[in-house]
């Protein structure tokens, strides 16, 4: 038995197959072989070259540990007819086992995890957004220095972690599904499919990945500059961040039933940061920075924010059009 439906059957099914192979095993050595030695490291070798087969998983153990049982089962009977017969109850037992604990699964009915998927979404978009919040603390007031830059990165490695654990929440979410009675209640009609959430995580790690990429800029910046005479930039930039950290409000509790209100929200946002975004072109041009000087951090910050802000527009995009759906 596990968490969902799904495994269960997944997992029964590979156990069953894993015994039956060891089983057979034992049976296609030892009625040829017969309950000597040799015989016996034969079953050990063959059972653990089928072990390794990817196809059983985790269960691929059981094959050797089935073969062995079999193996004294085998030794301990009299007749041709005893072995076969005992061999053949092992491989019934296991059906009968796998059975009954499907039938218990499928009587439990496990809970459809959707909210696992919204949760680790949640958390992702929260560390984002406690990320831009701090950055725009910064960079408004000039202080990004050496100490704050590493924050900064160490907030977007955990950002990383995040995205894995969303995916992994979505992953269960899924797997909830298939075969689970729960999901013909109509509380739950509302909550089958989980597309919404994987645009919305897909989009999300790239916006990671491109703060990570600022993240690290800004540090470089400060390593190259001597001095911070260009707070206007800052300025406008940390405006910028903070009309991110708005749309990482929203998603961070973000909730299907309400999934169309607030993606209508983030699409309102997303206008206030396009135009937050032009202002740091504008503040860059103004201050005469050079933005094509490879050896000068500006154009890469302008570049960054222009990515970023494309992977949050995608993700503002991607819920309005499953909202819409």
């Amino acid at each position: 038995m596990n968490a969902t439906i799904y495994k269960s059957i997944w997992q029964a099914a590979r156990y069953a197959a894993a015994v039956t192979a060891g089983v057979a095993v034992q049976a296609a050595i030892g009625f040829v072989a017969g309950p000597d030695l040799f015989a016996f490291v034969l079953v050990a070798a063959v059972a653990l070259s089928v072990g390794q087969w990817p196809a059983l998983g985790e269960q691929g153990s059981q094959v050797a540990t089935a073969a062995f049982f079999a193996f004294s089962v085998y030794v301990s009977a009299s007749t041709t007819a005893d072995r076969a017969g005992q061999l053949g109850q092992i491989i019934l037992l296991v059906l009968i086992g796998c059975g009954l604990g499907l039938a218990v699964n499928l009587c439990v009915a496990p809970p459809l995890r959707y909210r696992g998927a919204e949760y680790g979404l949640h958390a992702l978009a929260g560390g984002i957004e406690s990320l831009l919040d701090d950055m725009a603390d910064g960079l408004s007031s000039g202080d990004v220095d050496a100490e704050r830059a590493a924050q900064w990165r160490r907030s977007g490695e955990s950002a990383q972690r995040a995205v894995v654990q969303a995916r992994e929440g979505l992953h269960t979410a899924e797997t909830s599904l298939p075969f689970n009675p729960r999901r013909l209640l109509p509380a739950h009609r509302g909550h089958l499919t989980f597309h919404r959430y994987r645009r919305t995580v897909d989009a999300l790690e790239r916006a990671v990945y491109q703060l990570g990429s600022l993240t690290r800029s800004l540090g470089r910046w400060r390593e190259t500059e001597n001095t911070y005479s260009y707070k206007p930039v800052l300025k406008a930039y940390a405006d910028f961040a903070l009309s991110l950290r708005d749309i990482a409000h929203v998603i961070a509790s973000l909730d299907g039933d309400s999934l169309t209100e607030q993606a209508r929200e983030m699409c309102s946002l997303a206008t206030k940061s396009q135009e937050a975004l032009q202002k740091v072109l504008a503040a860059a041009e103004e201050n005469q920075l050079s933005l094509s000087d490879p050896t000068r951090p500006y154009g890469v910050l302008v570049v960054e924010a222009t990515r970023l802000m494309e992977e949050f527009q995608n993700t503002c995009d991607a819920l309005m059009d499953t909202a819409e759906a």
